[in-house]
C-alpha cells in the first residue's frame, strides 16, 4: 500500500478572532499558540485563566500536499486520521468529505474522488468543544449532571473527548482542538489491513495462536496472506471480496515463554507480521493467561488477578494523561514515567477513566516493563447521556479500542467507568429522579459498552465500573470494603487520621491518596520566588482540591511540629504523604490473600501542581515514590500497632519461593543507644503474609515518645529496612543531628557517604536543578552506621563542583527550631 503522510507543518487559523500561526501535526491549538507568542504559558502563575478564550474559538488546519498519477492510480485513495478532537470537519480541495464528533474513534474516508494530480489542498475544521457542549446541554430534556471543579469548562460529560481537559480537581481547564497521529494518505488497489487481533489457547507444552485480519478490499481480488510468528511463516491463498473480510490462521507455538508481570518473571515477547493485498502490519505479543476471580467468599467478595495460575498481589498506581498539552505527549516522556513505576515494583498501572485512551507505545512499554493494565473507557465522575445519538457516538470508540488494544500481553482488565455508579447519588436530579438515569447508565455501561467488549473481547473480563463489588453489584464502594474493588477517599476527603487506614480491609483498592506540594525545583518553573506561600494567589491556583492546602497544614498540627519556612513546609508536605500510603500499603499487603492489590492515587502529573501524585511533571520522584520502593518491595517486612500497647512484627512475600534469611530489630532512645534488641532467623511463605513476631507492651523499655524502633536484615537475598515510632512525631524530642557527607565522582553519576552523630529521620538527598534520581531516599540514618547513596542524572553529568554545590540535604528535626 502507498502512503502519503500528512504530518509537519500546517497553518492554524481562529474565528471569530482572526487569529493565525504556524502548527505542528500531531500537535494542539495552544502548543501552537504558545509557540508563536500568541498566549502565554498557561502553567506559569495563573496565565492559564487568560488562555480560556483558546476554548471558545473555532480552529482550522489547513495545508497543501502534493499527489502524482502512480499514487492516484490505485482504485481506493482514502485519508486516516487516528484522532480528531473533537467536533470535526475535513474538506479536501474544498469539498465537505466527513465529520466527526469523537476525540477517541480512527477515522478513515474515501477520498479518491475529490484529489488531483500535482497540488492538493486540506482543511480540518475544529469547532469550539465548548461552545458544543453548552449547545447540546440546552437541546437536552432534562439535565445530565456532571462534577465541576475551580476552573471548568460546562458539560463535558456530553463530548467525547478527555475529560480532565474541562478541568480536575488536581489538572487546569484547557479545552485543547487537537490532531493526533498518525495522519496520512493511503492508496491500494486491492486492500488495506483494519486491524489484527489473536486469541490464545494454552495447553501442557504449547500455546495456538489463533489469528484474525480484518481487510477492507475496494473491487475484491486474489492475495495471499502470510504470517509470520515464532520463526515459522505461514502462507495461505485468499480471495478478497468488496468490502470487509474476516481472515483467520492458526500457529502452534511449542516450549513457550511465558511472560510476566514485573517481579514475578520475564517479559518475552513474540514478534508478529501480518502481510496481506501489499499491506501489512506488525505487533509484540506476550503469551500467558489472566484470570480475574471474583467469586462470594466468607469475607464477601474477592478481586484476585491470577497470571499463569499464580494469584498477584497488584502493586501500583492510577494514571492520568502525562501532559494537558497533547504535543507534549511522547513515547520518551512515557518511557520515563513507567520506568519509574517499575523501579519501584509496581505491577500494575490503572489508566483511569477522565483521561484518555494511551497512544500504542504506552501499552508497547507496559508489555515491556510487565505493568499489567486495568484499562478504564473514558467516562468520569459524571452522569451521561443515553440518547441514541450519544450511543452511536460511543459504539464505534469501544469498538475500535478494543480492537486495537486487546492484543497487550499487559492489558488485564476492561472496566466501564470510574466513579459513575457512585455518581447516581451526587447530584440531586438524580438522587430525586434515580430511575431515570439508572436506566440512561445501564443503556450506556452495559447496552454498548458491555455488549461491545463481550463480543469483541470474551477472554478478558469486563468490571462495570470502578469502584463495584462486581456485575450487577452496587455496594458503596466508598465505604463498604468486603466487595470487589474500593475507592477509599476517607483520610484525605473526610480529614480522619492516618490510623484509619488500619480499619480498612479492601479486598482491592484501586484508589486511595494523600497529597503533598512538588519540589521547589519544579514550584519555581510556576510561581514567583514572592508567591512562595502556602496562602499565596498561584500557590492557591495550583492547588486544584478544594481545602486541599488547608488540609495538608491541619494535619502537620496532627502529626508534626509546625514546619519554619516555606522550604520546610513543601519537604514536610512530601513526608507526610509518604507516611500516609506507606501506613496503609503496609497493612494491605499484609492481609493477602484477604486484599490482593494497592493502587494509589496517583502516579503522574500533566502539568505543575500540589497534588497527589507521586512523579512530579518532568519525571522527578517525589519522597513517596522513594518510600514505595521500599513498601512495594517483593519482600516487606512492616511494623504494626498491636493490642494492648503491643507492637506486630509482620513478613509479606509475594515471591514463589520462601524468603530466608536474618532479621534484626532493635528498639533505641533518640540518641541512638540500643534499649532493646530482637535477632533471629525467619522464612516468609512463598506468595504469602504472616505474623513474624509480637513484642508485648512489657517488653519495650521506656515511653513510647522516648524510643522508635529499627528494623534491619536480609531475607530473601533483599536487604530490608524499616522504621517505627511508637508515639507521633510531634511528642519526640529529636535531637539534632549533624550529618556529614562525602561526595565523590562515579561512572555514570556520583557516590555521597553521609554519617551522622545522631538518629536523623526522613532524610531527603536532592541535587537542586540536576534532573535525576538517588538510589534511596527518605530513609533514617544512624549513628556508627554511615551509608553510601548514588546519584544518576538523566540526562548529561555536570562537574563534582556543580553536583557538590546542587546537594542539599533535609531531616525531620531541622523542620523546625
Amino acid at each position: 500500500m502507498k502512503t502519503c503522510s500528512l504530518e509537519g507543518a500546517w497553518t492554524l487559523s481562529s474565528s471569530p478572532s482572526g487569529v493565525t500561526c504556524p502548527a505542528e501535526v500531531p500537535g494542539d491549538t495552544h502548543s501552537a499558540l504558545l509557540a508563536a507568542g500568541k498566549i502565554s504559558d498557561p502553567y506559569w502563575a495563573e496565565e492559564e485563566l487568560a488562555a480560556q478564550w483558546v476554548g471558545r474559538e473555532d480552529w482550522t488546519y489547513e495545508r497543501t500536499f502534493s499527489l502524482t498519477a502512480d499514487f492516484l492510480a490505485e482504485k481506493s485513495v482514502f485519508l486516516h486520521a487516528e484522532s480528531l478532537d473533537t467536533v470535526a470537519a475535513i474538506f479536501v480541495n474544498g469539498h465537505k468529505v466527513s465529520t466527526t464528533c469523537n476525540a477517541f474513534v480512527r477515522h478513515r474516508v474515501e477520498v479518491r474522488p475529490f484529489l488531483r494530480i500535482g497540488e492538493n489542498q486540506i482543511r480540518i475544521v475544529l469547532a469550539s468543544a465548548e461552545r458544543t457542549a453548552e449547545e447540546r446541554a440546552a437541546a437536552l430534556k432534562y439535565p445530565v449532571p456532571y462534577t465541576q471543579f475551580p476552573v471548568q469548562s460546562p458539560h463535558r460529560n456530553l463530548l467525547r473527548k478527555p475529560q480532565c481537559h474541562a478541568g480536575w480537581d488536581w489538572g487546569p481547564c484547557l479545552m485543547v482542538a487537537a490532531i493526533g497521529g498518525p495522519l496520512y494518505l493511503g492508496a491500494t488497489s486491492l486492500g488495506r489491513i483494519e486491524y489484527v487481533w489473536t486469541e490464545q489457547s494454552h495447553r501442557k507444552g504449547l500455546v495456538e495462536v489463533s489469528i484474525h485480519c480484518e481487510v477492507t478490499s475496494p473491487e475484491g481480488g486474489e492475495t495471499t496472506l502470510e504470517i509470520m510468528l515464532d520463526g515459522q511463516r505461514i502462507t495461505t491463498p485468499t480471495v478478497l471480496k468488496p468490502g470487509l473480510n474476516l481472515l483467520q490462521e492458526k500457529v502452534v507455538i511449542r516450549r513457550p515463554r511465558l511472560w510476566w508481570p514485573n517481579g514475578h518473571g520475564a517479559q518475552p515477547l513474540y514478534d508478529l507480521e501480518v502481510s496481506v493485498a501489499g499491506d501489512s502490519a506488525r505487533k509484540r505479543i506476550g503469551l500467558r493467561t489472566v484470570e480475574v476471580v471474583n467469586a462470594e467468599d466468607a469475607h464477601g467478595v474477592s478481586l484476585t488477578f491470577v497470571v499463569n495460575g499464580r494469584p498477584i498481589f497488584c502493586k501500583g498506581a492510577n494514571w492520568i494523561p502525562t501532559d494537558a498539552l497533547p504535543q507534549r505527549i511522547t513515547r520518551e516522556v512515557m518511557d520515563d514515567l513507567l520506568s519509574s513505576a517499575a523501579a519501584v515494583h509496581m505491577n500494575m498501572i490503572r489508566v483511569w477513566g477522565g483521561g484518555q485512551y494511551e497512544p500504542d507505545c504506552f501499552y508497547d512499554l507496559c508489555d515491556e516493563k510487565g505493568l499489567l493494565v486495568w484499562q478504564d473507557f473514558m467516562f468520569s465522575c459524571a452522569l451521561y447521556p443515553g440518547t441514541p445519538e450519544f450511543l452511536a457516538e460511543v459504539e464505534p470508540e469501544i469498538v475500535h479500542q478494543v480492537k486495537r488494544l486487546r492484543d497487550h500481553a499487559s492489558l488485564a482488565l476492561w472496566c466501564g467507568n470510574n466513579e459513575n455508579v457512585g455518581a447516581l447519588s451526587w447530584f440531586e436530579e438524580s438522587r430525586k429522579n434515580r430511575d431515570r438515569y439508572l436506566v440512561d447508565y445501564d443503556r450506556l455501561n452495559e447496552g454498548v459498552i458491555g455488549r461491545s467488549v463481550r463480543e469483541l473481547d470474551p477472554g478478558r473480563v469486563y468490571w462495570p465500573s470502578s469502584p463495584c463489588g462486581g456485575p450487577g453489584d452496587y455496594s458503596d464502594c466508598w465505604h463498604s470494603d468486603g466487595r470487589g474493588d474500593m475507592h477509599f477517599w476517607s483520610v484525605w476527603h473526610e480529614g480522619k487520621p492516618f490510623e484509619e487506614y488500619l480499619n480498612v480491609r479492601p479486598r482491592f483498592c484501586s484508589e486511595f491518596g494523600y497529597q503533598s506540594f512538588p519540589s521547589l525545583d519544579v514550584v519555581k518553573t510556576y510561581a514567583p520566588r514572592d508567591q512562595w506561600n502556602v496562602t499565596a494567589p498561584v500557590m492557591e491556583h495550583h492547588q486544584r482540591n478544594p481545602g486541599g492546602n488547608t488540609r495538608i497544614t491541619e494535619n502537620f498540627a496532627r502529626y508534626f511540629r509546625i514546619p519554619q519556612g516555606f522550604e520546610n513546609f513543601v519537604y514536610l508536605s512530601q513526608v507526610q504523604q509518604a507516611i500516609a500510603i506507606q501506613i496503609a500499603v503496609e497493612h494491605w499487603r499484609r492481609l493477602r490473600p484477604l486484599c490482593m492489590g494497592a493502587l494509589y492515587w496517583q502516579l503522574n502529573d500533566l502539568w505543575p501542581v500540589c497534588s497527589w501524585s507521586s512523579l512530579e511533571y518532568g519525571g522527578k520522584w517525589k519522597l513517596l515514590h522513594h518510600a514505595a520502593r521500599r513498601f512495594f518491595d517483593p519482600v516487606l517486612v512492616s511494623v504494626h500497632p498491636g493490642k494492648d500497647g503491643s507492637v506486630e512484627i509482620w513478613g509479606t512475600n509475594d515471591l514463589p519461593d520462601p524468603a530466608r534469611g536474618r532479621l534484626e530489630i532493635s528498639i533505641r532512645d533518640f540518641s541512638g543507644a540500643v534499649r532493646k534488641k530482637f535477632s533471629w532467623r525467619e522464612a516468609i511463605p512463598a506468595g504469602a503474609a504472616a505474623l513474624l513476631r509480637t513484642i508485648t507492651a512489657s517488653q519495650i523499655p521506656d515511653r513510647p515518645e522516648k524510643l522508635f524502633l529499627q528494623v534491619e536484615g536480609t531475607v530473601g537475598g533483599r536487604v530490608v529496612r524499616n522504621t517505627f515510632f511508637f508515639a507521633t512525631y510531634k511528642k519526640c524530642d529529636l535531637p539534632q543531628a549533624e550529618i556529614t557527607r562525602k561526595i565523590e565522582a562515579i561512572p555514570g553519576g556520583f557516590a555521597v557517604t553521609l554519617s551522622t552523630n545522631h538518629p536523623a529521620f526522613w532524610v531527603s538527598l536532592n541535587a537542586d536543578d540536576i534532573p535525576g534520581e538517588f538510589d534511596d531516599n527518605a530513609f533514617t540514618l544512624l549513628p556508627g552506621s554511615p551509608r553510601v547513596f548514588q546519584f544518576t542524572p538523566k540526562r548529561n553529568k555536570p562537574t563534582l563542583a556543580a553536583f557538590r554545590k546542587a546537594l542539599t540535604i533535609r531531616h525531620l528535626r531541622e523542620t523546625y527550631e
